[in-house]
């Protein structure tokens, strides 16, 4: 692997044979960090919010499963 700096990103080159699988889990996570790196949220509303997402989701697709 490479690792090079220029003046507006940080280059990465890694191996054709790396699993794609696991690449894409570490890149999800960059993106994350990249998209919360400005957050004033703390963990307890970012599980409350994923409560009421998945209770809004279940609401709507219950009857998806339910017979």
């Amino acid at each position: 692997m490479i690792v090079e700096r220029t003046e507006k990103e940080i280059e990465f080159k890694i191996p054709a044979n790396t699993d794609i699988k696991e690449l894409q889990r570490i890149l999800d996570f960059l993106k994350y960090r990249e998209a919360t790196q400005d957050s004033q949220a703390t963990e307890e509303i970012a599980n409350k919010l994923a409560d009421e997402s998945k209770a809004n989701w279940w609401k709507e697709n219950k009857h998806i499963f339910s017979k």
